[in-house]
């Protein structure tokens, strides 16, 4: 490792101004990151950590903030020394892309939608390496295997909105990596990912930081991903540096309180063995949470799913002739009571979204019965289906892409009030003045737009959408993966605080297992669109019993810097493709019992 700093930051300051005056985003802020080092970054939502790399690439002024003080120097080898701050826009043009590269945090808007995933991966190849179409080409597949995206060359030629979030935040890597950089800001770039992909990209970046002695800057909330990444650890908290130090010093000797905190909130694998029932997470700077009351769990199920099956067809030519069928989910059975939470968990594309989607017909299953409290879900008409959602809520994973960004916050939770002409008026705003108070979000934000509040913030506005209309079950897609720790046990606890009150029942879909093993009643781990182990929670993850079941849970990162995985061979098989041809017949999901309603599926069908 060199001794000159590739990147130097020095008393950085950045400001936002905004109708309510300037806001200071990052207050005084230096470090510095060596050839072949990884710093990473962490602190709460709102505490300048993406604010601070933005503005190394200058794409700050893009948000409406400004560099109002301090220097950002970067060292570009041969060609010299810049002082990234008063670069102009053509320079910049050649460092972004080519010399630093940029991993965002929520795919969806990182990539552009109206442009094939192969025309955005070759694009900065074709700019800044001259490659021909062929070339680009050759290489952008390559580097959707390296990523492990399934049938790259058909994902090739397909649009963002074609993919998984998982599979689109593989691509957005893909795109950072395609140049080779010198320095890779990497944004929360695993937080939609599952365990086993999250690993494989952790040990991809690793790879190519020591094979082409690049820098990295790692933005993360999750401790366990600093402890496996980090030569150095940044502690950020409302726009300045708490504390910096080796991995070793910070996670065994942490000077500072917050610091502390941070580390205590940390949801850990196996932290809740010998536990009955779901406990609430650990918040920063305050004590333990009182265990709310247990939810009282009706024997006779809320929801029932049998046999269900969703397909999507795969279409081709001038005639959109069926050649071959997506098998989104083969043969899912589960129930779920009041006041109890189910999980799904597997890998992105196994699909556990589809899942989730299916049960409110938000895509049209196949085959298979839902039934909610006795009625048949899948036989009502349109008006009947409108009517029985009130009872059904989604939150979805992508909260930017669930909200509108031109309506304010008040009319969006105040919509499905409005749509079932519950109330209006005061009592109107009343209402939804509570809702705010509830997900613990000030009132004055009900003024405010989706882009002024912070990916945690914006959660918390769909979660009291969600809570409107007083469901009996909520589907949680992701809801808290791409919340840092401190927002996420917040998240948390309300959920469970509000499942204990009005008896919600939750599908708690996610690949966050420490999470999932938190929150559980019965966990579900899904591979392949179908359930290949079921039970209870300290069943499934104190005694897993089906082989995937146990590589999942192998792959969860360690909050340990002396037991870094990240070098291990990582064995998983490839995903295999879930395309069949029309012709398939695919057998039946048969299981073994193993426990009290504890069961694996039998045989290696895949």
């Amino acid at each position: 490792m060199l001794d000159k700093p590739l990147v130097d930051i020095q008393n950085l300051r950045v400001e936002f101004e905004t109708s309510n005056g300037i806001v200071v985003g990052v207050e005084d802020v230096s470090f510095n990151v060596k050839p072949g080092e990884t710093l990473c970054i962490v602190g709460e939502s709102g505490s300048g950590k993406s604010v601070s790399s933005l503005s190394l690439m200058r794409l700050v002024e893009f948000g409406g903030g400004e560099i109002a003080g301090g220097s950002l120097k970067f060292d570009r080898g041969d060609k010299g020394e810049v002082a990234v701050e008063d670069a102009d826009s053509e320079l910049m043009r050649q460092i972004r892309g080519n010399e630093i590269a940029m991993i965002f945090q929520e795919p969806m808007t990182a990539l552009n939608p109206v442009f094939t995933i192969g025309r955005q991966l070759t694009e900065g190849l074709r700019i800044h390496k001259g490659m021909t179409k062929a070339e680009a080409k050759e290489r952008a597949i390559e580097l959707l295997k390296q990523v492990r995206i399934p049938e790259p060359e058909r994902r090739f030629d397909q649009y963002p909105h074609e993919l998984s979030g998982g599979m689109r935040q593989r691509v957005v890597i893909a795109i950072a990596m395609a140049c080779e950089p010198k320095l890779l800001i990497a944004d929360e770039p695993t937080t939609a990912l599952d365990v086993t992909i999250q690993a494989e990209i952790l040990a991809l970046i690793d790879r190519l930081k020591r094979e082409n002695d690049m820098a990295v800057i790692f933005i993360t909330h999750d401790m366990a991903v600093v402890a496996q990444m980090a030569d150095r650890v940044l502690v950020m908290f409302r726009g300045n540096m708490v504390e910096e130090g080796t991995a070793a010093e910070i996670f065994e000797n942490p000077k500072e309180d917050y610091t502390k905190a941070l580390l205590a909130a940390v949801p850990r694998l196996g932290e809740m063995k010998g536990k009955d029932r779901p406990e609430p997470m650990r918040l920063i700077g305050q004590p333990a949470p009182e265990v709310p009351d247990a939810p009282v769990v009706e024997p006779k199920p809320l929801l029932e799913v049998k046999n269900l099956i969703t397909r999507f067809p795969v279409k081709k030519g001038i005639i959109q002739k069926v050649v071959a069928n997506v098998h989104a989910v083969e043969d899912v059975s589960f129930t779920i009571k009041a006041g109890q939470t189910v999980s799904l968990v597997g890998e992105s594309g196994c699909g556990k979204s589809t899942v989730g989607r299916s049960i409110l017909r938000l895509v049209e299953p196949t085959s298979g019965s839902v039934t909610m409290e006795g009625k048949d879900i899948l036989s009502l008409s349109p008006e009947e289906m409108r009517l029985e959602r009130r009872d059904m809520q989604m939150i979805f994973q992508d909260p930017f892409a669930s909200l509108n960004p031109q309506v304010r916050l008040f009319d969006q939770v105040a919509e499905p009030l409005r749509n079932y002409n519950i109330c209006s008026g005061s009592e109107l705003e009343d209402r939804v003045a509570n809702l705010f108070d509830r997900v613990q979000l000030p009132r004055t934000f009900m003024r405010r737009y989706p882009h002024e509040m912070s990916g945690g913030q914006r959660q918390r506005v769909a979660i009291a959408r969600a809570l409107a209309l007083n469901p009996k079950l909520i589907i949680a897609d992701e809801a808290v993966s791409a919340l840092d720790v401190s927002v996420q046990a917040e998240v948390l606890n309300l959920m469970m605080e509000l499942q204990a009150e009005l008896g919600l029942a939750f599908l708690f879909i996610s690949h966050d297992m420490a999470v999932v093993e938190r929150v559980s009643h019965i966990t579900a781990v899904m591979y392949l669109g179908r359930i290949v182990e079921i039970g209870p929670r300290a069943q499934v993850f104190e005694n897993p019993q089906h082989a995937y079941t146990k590589s999942l849970m192998s792959a969860v990162p360690v909050a340990d810097p002396n037991n870094k995985m990240i070098g291990k061979e990582l064995n998983f098989k490839p995903i295999p493709s879930p395309i069949f041809p029309v012709t398939h017949t695919a057998g039946p999901s048969e299981y073994d019992q193993i426990g009290p309603d504890h069961f694996i599926l039998k045989g290696d069908w895949y």
